[in-house]
């Protein structure tokens, strides 16, 4: 693994992220307004519930309200992904109908991953047998913190050979790396490890997304494009409940990796609130009067 890292060198310096995080903010009062763009980000959401008190009911009348959403609003986007705990997959299978709406669920021991190997492997396997399409992991943040680097590696390679072509986002928990050398580190490691995504955080811990964490992770995922051909996503998650909020990582991606990556198969945020607040947004833009809208 080391000798992976050393084909690609943390960046001297990256003094830049405070200025491009400053123009991406400066121009949100313009794009906050262009209903095309939030729902472009709407788009891009996967929409999450991950709490203790889930359960078979709570969930089927989750993913009802995705289906039903075409028809209560035909003129928006529909989410990219619904993301649930693995336990639920089968409910995703057999209850969610939009084609395009990807079943994807947390796996490998989230939020912590911290257990065997073995059942990281065994309940991966299990939810994309139960219907799931998408698998989001955390990478062991612990190990990798220690220097463990070949371990942490090994382990995504592992869940990646399980799932071969279903996408796999794997979650650095960027709160916990706390310099930008940390995240690029991880950033790398994990996409060469086989990640067809890499993603802030699980919103269990903070602090969770932040745009300075997002940007490392965008410079690398360039980086990694430039060198491999590769084209790797990154999802931003934690915290994300706004427009204003959303608006700074949609404008990160467009900044460093243009508009290739402003599509949902190469950009997501993980959310729970933003749904319902974009959605709000979007038609108080289109129908001139504010309206407070609470579908999901």
């Amino acid at each position: 693994m080391e000798v992976i890292l050393e084909n690609f060198p943390v960046p001297a310096e990256f003094a830049e992220m405070e200025k491009l995080i400053l123009g991406v903010k400066s121009n949100i009062q313009q794009e906050i307004t262009n209903s095309e763009i939030l729902k472009l980000i709407f788009n891009c959401i996967d929409l999450t519930t991950l709490s203790a008190i889930d359960s078979a009911d709570s969930v089927t009348a989750f993913v009802e309200k995705v289906n039903s959403f075409a028809v209560s609003y035909p003129e928006m986007p529909e989410v990219a992904a619904v993301c649930l705990f693995p336990v639920f997959a089968p409910v995703l299978k057999s209850v969610l109908k939009r084609s395009n709406v990807k079943k994807a669920v947390v796996s490998a021991g989230f939020p912590s991953s911290q257990t065997f190997t073995d059942v990281k492997k065994l309940e991966t396997k299990r939810a994309i047998e139960f219907g799931a399409n998408e698998i989001d992991i955390v990478l062991s943040v612990g190990e990798f913190l220690e220097g463990n680097y070949d371990f942490a590696y090994e382990e995504v390679v592992a869940i990646k050979d399980v799932i071969q072509d279903i996408h796999l986002k794997v979650i650095l928990e960027t709160g916990a790396l706390k310099t930008p050398e940390q995240i690029w580190m991880a950033s790398l490691l994990c996409m060469e490890a086989g990640a067809d995504f890499i993603k802030t955080s699980t919103g269990k811990m903070q602090p969770a997304a932040t745009p300075e964490a997002f940007y490392v992770m965008a410079r690398a995922v360039k980086e990694y494009h430039q060198k491999t051909g590769k084209k790797v996503g990154l999802k931003a998650a934690g915290g994300i409940s706004t427009a204003e909020d959303a608006l700074i990582y949609y404008g990160v991606v467009k900044e460093v990796l243009g508009n290739d990556w402003l599509n949902n198969n190469l950009f997501r945020i993980g959310a729970s609130r933003l749904a319902n607040n974009l959605l709000s947004d979007i038609l108080s833009i289109e129908k001139g009067e504010r309206e407070e809208v609470k579908f999901f």
